[in-house]
């Protein structure tokens, strides 16, 4: 009996991979970071969610809760 050939899987071109954290490059304020991580958040908690992924989901929100109250102790700051 012959072995099943093996599924090769392609690997892109080397012009087409570059490093994922060249999309943040331009988030040098913490603020702004924070500020992007409030606004991805709860779509990644939504698709935890929809797959009970429960623990996965709870740790998102407590993100989101930690994201928004920095903002808002930031802006709070800035008033002062």
């Amino acid at each position: 009996m012959k072995k099943a050939p093996r599924k090769v899987r392609r690997r892109p071109s080397g012009r087409d991979r570059r490093p994922r954290h060249d999309d943040l490059v331009g988030y040098d304020d913490p603020e702004e970071a924070v500020a992007l991580i409030a606004e991805s958040v709860p779509v990644l908690a939504k698709l935890a969610r929809r797959h009970k992924l429960g623990m996965l989901a709870h740790l998102l929100g407590m993100t989101l809760m930690e994201a928004e109250e920095y903002l808002r102790v930031r802006s709070k700051r800035k008033l002062s």
